[in-house]
């Protein structure tokens, strides 16, 4: 493969996740979500399975450093004890590309048992099973993956992480989070140096 080649591709894989980002329905179901997320009672509980549980972790990380307190409950571990963490009025957002991760389904289905909150849904296929558990699904969209095989969840995985990233900085203007008050929940590191003011801890 020589270095054209090798670029011609890298700009193929590029312009196919962008493409599928911008090819999202941006509709009601994110004005309901972000309602949802806004008027939560409780916390924010993100959930996942393999790549797409890479996404809500990093979801519910944003979450937090932005004013809205998550974290993230592996589907799995929830079926060993951890969905004791859910408590009543606790808002899931669920991450699946298929909808159909039998964890993921049943981790939703058991945190109805101890009376969660709203569901919300960030999903692809139209026969999604976790479509009908949700109150309300983002819809990703049909998306096909640049992989040579058509099989490495890359574009899908683009998309869901631009969608939680949206969800996140909107809820954040929508909540009027002052760079002050972001600064005091991202101390550390160049952000808090940038984010730092003077009165923080006074």
């Amino acid at each position: 493969m020589n270095s054209e080649d090798t670029a011609s591709r890298v700009r193929r894989i590029l312009d196919a996740e962008a493409k599928a980002i911008q090819a999202v329905e941006v509709n009601g179901a994110f004005e309901s979500a972000l309602e949802f997320l806004r008027d939560c009672p409780g916390k924010v509980i993100t959930t996942g399975m393999g790549k797409a549980g890479f996404v809500a972790h990093k979801f519910a990380a944003t979450l937090s450093s932005t004013a809205t307190p998550a974290f993230f409950i592996h589907p799995s571990e929830a079926a060993h004890g951890d969905l004791g963490m859910v408590a009543p009025g606790d808002c899931i957002v669920a991450f699946s590309t298929s909808g159909k991760t039998v964890e993921v389904v049943e981790f939703i289905e058991l945190a109805r048992h101890v009376k969660a909150g709203k569901v919300i849904g960030i999903t692809s296929h139209p026969d999604s099973g976790l479509r009908d558990r949700c109150d309300v699904v983002i819809d990703m969209g049909v998306i096909e993956e640049p992989c040579p095989l058509g099989l490495t969840p890359s574009a899908s995985m683009a998309v869901m992480s631009a969608v939680g990233d949206s969800l996140a900085l909107v809820l954040m203007e929508m909540k009027g989070v002052t760079r002050e008050e972001y600064g005091m929940r991202h101390h550390g590191g160049y952000l808090g140096r940038k984010a730092r003011t003077d009165n923080i801890g006074d």
